[in-house]
């Protein structure tokens, strides 16, 4: 499973790219807004930060306004993906663009009969929200379960990108799941990364290794 990083912080997005783990980078309008930067110039310095998909997503309501305003983005760098929101507007202006050879990512997926309408009007990836379902005592893992067991019955091709990552538990059973990528957030990297075993380990060999180096 490939991982992407969800935010829109360059910063956040620099320090996780340098372990060498990140494989593309999602952003929505909350995100964005939370930095009080203009977009643009924000995508421009992802962009050269991570060679991977990087999803910008449209504000527009109308399938005629998504295509428009998707040409800004799209037209930047050929990693661009074009985020669009699961209504009957998003997938005609997803149907359009991916006819164009342009990636879509359709968001805020919340059934199989949802992201199976994304696939067939050609998204390149679809994102379930995992944290969300859960959020309302529903199983967002199962979701991907079962968007993973159709894709994978029919052969398509449509990337399912597990959205909404609250711990890392969740990373782990998107990934048993069939989640082709998980989108998580920065402060979720740094916990998958922490083990106070692992400290526990690092400290005992460091003392070991003075006492050693005492004794010559």
């Amino acid at each position: 499973m490939k991982l992407f990083i969800d935010t829109a912080n360059v910063a956040e997005i620099r320090e996780v790219a340098s372990w060498g783990v990140l494989s593309g980078v999602t952003t929505n309008p909350s995100l964005v807004a939370k930095e009080g930067r203009d977009f643009m110039q924000v995508l421009r310095e992802i962009l050269e930060i991570v060679d991977g998909p990087i999803s910008a997503e449209v504000v527009s309501l109308t399938a005629d306004e998504m295509v428009e305003e998707a040409k800004q983005y799209y037209e930047l760098h050929k990693n661009i993906v074009i985020k669009l929101p699961v209504t009957a507007e998003g997938l005609k202006a997803c149907s359009r663009l991916s006819a164009k050879g342009v990636r879509c990512n359709m968001t805020l997926v919340f059934s199989p009969n949802q992201a199976l309408l994304c696939a067939r009007a050609g998204a390149a990836f679809v994102s379930p929200f995992v944290g969300r379902l859960d959020d309302i005592s529903t199983d967002g893992i199962q979701l991907i379960r079962d968007i993973a067991e159709i894709f994978d019955v029919h052969a398509i091709e449509t990337e399912i990108i597990a959205a909404s990552i609250r711990t890392p538990g969740q990373v782990v059973e998107c990934a048993k799941a069939g989640a082709h990528i998980a989108t998580i957030p920065p402060k979720v990297f740094h916990q998958m990364l922490k083990h106070p075993l692992t400290d526990i380990g690092i400290e005992r060999f460091l003392k070991d290794w003075e006492a050693a180096r005492g004794k010559v």
